[in-house]
């Protein structure tokens, strides 16, 4: 292959590289977008959590409260049981001991309307803190919406210019040779989108390996392509 044509062969894939490099980052970049979108929805539904813990406790309070209320309304049977049953006792004794039963029943309702009462408490703080939670889960729910449809944008944009960049490599593609550009794209792929590595300090741009001199001189005479030793990256030297 002639000098000049060599050269030119190596300008076009350089130009090729260019494009590749940005497509390989906006591959990459598009990749991690649905993990992206997985812990913004992750994150919005452990906030969306605490409102259902509040609200589940709610219910379990009123749930309490039933049972409780039913237990009084039992406990006042007991109590009306007790008290018609005391005329019919015979010795001072016994209407006594059934006086200090009734005693014993109503202190044990007592104790239940006041459980009654102190769960009455308890709802309306829970639901006042429900209604905290709602007015902070509304907030939440903007920044989630907000976050969700930033990402979803960069989605389309990185969409958008990947269709350019392809219609930018079907341009340039026709100038290299067929050989050639097999050989590029292997290397493409398996050096992770870098398949041409500039020569910087006299190091290998890719492995960042010390290249001899006479490897370098021979970059220079665009006699063939040459080839990192460790990396198999093609070299080139820019002007």
């Amino acid at each position: 292959m002639a000098i000049n044509n060599l050269k030119a062969q190596l300008d076009g894939l350089i130009k090729l590289q260019k494009l590749d490099s940005e497509i390989y980052a906006l591959n990459n970049e598009k990749a991690i977008k649905p993990l992206e979108i997985k812990a913004i929805e992750e994150s919005f539904e452990s906030k969306k959590q605490n409102l259902a813990n509040l609200q589940n406790k709610s219910l379990e309070i009123a749930k309490q409260r039933k049972e409780k209320e039913l237990e009084l309304a039992t406990n006042a049977e007991a109590v009306k049981k007790l008290q018609g049953q005391l005329y019919s006792l015979k010795t001072n004794k016994e209407f006594q001991t059934m006086q200090q039963q009734i005693a014993d029943t109503k202190a044990d309702g007592s104790v239940i309307e006041e459980a009654i009462l102190l769960s009455y408490d308890e709802s309306d703080k829970i639901k006042s803190q429900i209604d905290q939670e709602n007015l902070k889960l509304k907030e939440e729910e903007k920044i989630f919406i907000g976050q969700k449809n930033k990402v979803d944008e960069r989605i389309k944009e990185i969409d958008s210019r990947l269709s350019q960049l392809d219609a930018l490599r079907k341009q340039t593609i026709p100038g290299i040779d067929e050989k050639l550009l097999k050989d590029y794209e292997k290397i493409l792929h398996s050096r992770a989108g870098l398949a041409i590595a500039e020569v910087k300090d006299n190091s290998c741009g890719g492995c960042h390996m010390l290249l001899p001199p006479q490897v370098i001189n021979l970059i220079k005479m665009y006699d063939k392509i040459i080839t990192c030793e460790v990396c198999n990256r093609i070299l080139c030297l820019q002007e």
